[in-house]
């Protein structure tokens, strides 16, 4: 008995695997394929083994076709399968994925390869102008649909001449035009005194030619941030170093101590000050009880230090 039960069941399994390996793969209604081949796999359901044969090419990127049965069957019949499941369907839509390159992405492709020689660094962008408006481009649905062949670059001038590779275009794309460098600088974001001790609130970052501040230079944002303006300055204005001083520590006329350190002992007196400084820069001060003027350093708001010159000392 129980070799009959083993026979039958080994029966129905050869059955079963024999009905899964003749199973006929079912045609699909409508497909979307990314590469130049339309594969067994693409066109139908449970393709099998047979998968990732070639059937023929693909629409071009970005367009559809319409197969007839008539077509599908010739194509398998030429790699060795005679039968498949229509499933209703009387033809086939193949369409083929596309990735858009347009002005925006070419534009890209440009800043990054400046950027690699580098021509571009950081805070600087560039501008480019195409001689002629270039139309988009469906290009293959790839990871790269469009890479630089060559770029030439007059930095004179800033004209250029570019070959891109486009995917799944035979053909390379030329185009030619006009590149700007431009820099971010900070601008005033509103109208502010002489004096105004700048916060970062105060500043905005906004793109400028390149051509134009390359002689004075362009300060970061950190470079005017804690800064004191040194003239009235407008809505929008940019700044530059000139612009900007580090804030005094000490004003002319401030009244001032004034301390003279050696070893252990501090000597201080009351003193004016005749010029402004920052913390750590030299200013001249009114020692207002021997009426000399003497040079010292301001160390904070209100307070300088005298070095132990003998000149300094004697003019204490």
């Amino acid at each position: 008995m129980k070799m009959i039960l083993r026979s039958t069941i080994a029966t129905l399994a050869g059955m079963l695997l024999t009905g899964a390996a003749w199973a006929a793969p079912v045609l699909k209604a409508d497909i979307v394929v990314t590469g130049a081949i339309v594969t067994v796999g693409d066109m139908f359901e449970d393709a099998g083994a047979a998968a990732e044969q070639a059937l023929f090419r693909a629409p071009m990127p970005g367009t559809s076709g319409m197969v007839g049965l008539a077509d599908v069957d010739a194509a398998l019949n030429r790699i060795g399968i005679d039968a498949f499941e229509a499933a209703g369907v009387d033809s086939v839509r193949v369409t083929r994925a596309a990735t858009i390159v347009d002005e925006a992405a070419l534009a890209d492709l440009i800043t990054a390869d400046l950027a690699a020689r580098g021509i571009v660094g950081t805070g600087m962008s560039v501008d480019t102008l195409f001689s002629s408006p270039v139309q988009p481009l469906n290009a293959e649905a790839v990871a790269q649909p469009a890479s630089i062949i060559s770029l030439r670059y007059l930095p004179g001038s800033g004209a250029f001449t570019a070959r891109f590779a486009i995917a799944g275009i035979d053909q390379p794309l030329d185009v030619a035009g006009s590149i700007e460098l431009m820099i971010e600088a900070p601008h005033i974001k509103a109208n502010l005194p002489a004096g105004t001790l700048l916060a970062e609130s105060n500043i905005e970052m906004r793109p400028v030619p390149l051509k134009f501040v390359e002689s004075s230079g362009v300060p970061r944002l950190e470079d005017v941030v804690g800064k004191t303006l040194l003239r009235q300055s407008r809505e929008g204005m940019m700044l530059r170093a000139a612009d900007v001083a580090v804030p005094l520590a000490i004003n002319k006329n401030d009244p001032v101590t004034i301390y003279f350190r050696k070893g252990p002992m501090t000597l201080t007196v009351k003193g004016q000050a005749v010029t402004g400084a920052a913390s750590g820069g030299p200013v001249q001060v009114l020692n207002l009880m021997s009426k000399r003027v003497i040079s010292a350093t301001a160390i904070s708001a209100g307070a300088v230090e005298v070095s132990a010159d003998p000149l300094a000392v004697a003019g204490l």
